[in-house]
């Protein structure tokens, strides 16, 4: 079944964003019963994430794109340059429609997609719901735009104070633009009396921060965000790597050069002893921004999570649901079920998404997913826990 606590969260969003969330609890249940009667076939997709641009203005050390070991490195510049046209992105916004998915935004950084305003405009003018995943280094230069423009929300990546994220970002002042940027749209909201866009945090739990995991909860509180989700850290083994890849190599002819980016060779210097007091104290806090941490590990987990690169949680279920729930378009037009397994089922330069999100390629992915549940690096990977 759907994790209880996938659920009661959902119901806990549904408070703040009522229509968005009943919408999605909805489409979820109706995806797990075609999982569950069907061979492969699916329900419409809840979500269909659109990869803008893979170019970012920021080096983030964690980021398995554009990182320390990102796969950026590897792609050529004219690869890193790919981007859907506008004509392209529209037909896409036209197929798309007739279901009505949440479309969200992302990248590398979707503010530096030159046409996102006519992007956003479409999908809102299409009666869609319109995310906005974003580093918020641009939030400042298009703030009333995201307002006028109707965004349902923003998800901001958010990995410390002031020092800690200029760090993280590998740039000095990026804290401070973030911060001036969600300033002004919390003021221009109050003033024009709309409750859009919805500001969410998004935090990753690493070396340099999680001591300071509540200094954040007060920079949410300042910032009037609705939320703030505190993330694992995802990270593995070269072991687990290639061992993944002889798996995926024998069903799909392919590796998975994505996931090279969260390859380490020790695990994270984290005390996580302080990590689960720390957590502890966060969740006894009062504050009116809502606290989730995600996966919500048992201290057991958490602790086996830090410690163990062959971490399986003993409390979620053990397959991915996410071909069924979620579909990716990249910035080359390729549809996949996964983000991060480099499968691509067609391509939207070429077809249609609604042709694609059946067809037959798409469908074996789905059997044989249902069939093994889950792969062997899905285990570090958040959708694996997320319905």
């Amino acid at each position: 079944m759907i994790q209880l606590r996938n659920l009661k969260r959902n119901l806990s969003k549904a408070i703040t964003q009522p229509g968005y969330a009943l919408k999605a609890l909805r489409q979820r249940l109706l995806s797990y019963l075609t999982y569950t009667i069907h061979d492969g076939y699916s329900n419409y997709p809840e979500t269909v994430d659109l990869f803008l641009t893979y170019m970012c203005n920021l080096r983030c050390k964690m980021c398995g794109q554009w990182g320390e070991a990102g796969t950026s490195k590897e792609m050529t510049p004219k690869e890193l340059k790919n981007e859907l046209s506008l004509d392209e992105i529209y037909k896409i916004i036209n197929d798309i429609k007739t279901f009505k998915p949440n479309v969200t935004l992302f990248g590398g950084e979707p503010l530096m997609y030159s046409n996102w305003e006519k992007v956003v405009s479409r999908i809102k003018q299409e009666g869609m719901r319109c995310n906005m995943i974003t580093n918020g280094i641009l939030l400042e230069r298009y703030a009333n735009s995201i307002i006028d423009l109707g965004v349902d929300e923003i998800i901001f990546s958010l990995d410390g104070p002031r020092e800690v994220h200029d760090e993280v970002r590998g740039a000095k002042g990026t804290f401070d633009r973030a911060s001036r940027g969600l300033e002004l749209i919390r003021d221009i909201k109050r003033k024009s009396g709309t409750t859009k866009p919805v500001v969410s945090i998004s935090s990753t739990i690493f070396e340099i921060n999680y001591k300071k995991l509540d200094e954040l909860i007060s920079i949410a509180e300042e910032l009037t965000a609705s939320t703030i989700t505190f993330h694992h850290l995802i990270f593995l083994s070269k072991e687990r790597y290639d061992q993944h890849n002889s798996v995926f190599k024998g069903f799909y002819g392919m590796v998975c050069s994505d996931w090279k980016g969260f390859v380490r060779d020790s695990l994270p210097d984290i005390d996580v002893d302080f990590l689960i007091r720390k957590m502890e104290d966060i969740k006894k806090r009062s504050s009116k921004v809502k606290i989730n941490f995600y996966p919500n590990f048992t201290d057991e987990e958490i602790r086996r999570y830090y410690t163990e690169f062959d971490f399986v949680s003993s409390s979620y279920g053990k397959r991915c649901l996410s071909p069924w729930m979620v579909s990716y378009i990249f910035p080359d037009g390729s549809v996949r079920p996964c983000q991060s397994l480099n499968f691509s089922a067609g391509n939207v330069k070429n077809s249609t998404f609604s042709k694609i999100w059946n067809n037959e390629k798409y469908m074996r992915f789905r059997k044989i997913t249902k069939k093994e549940k889950k792969y062997p690096v899905c285990t570090r990977c958040t959708e694996l826990y997320r319905f």
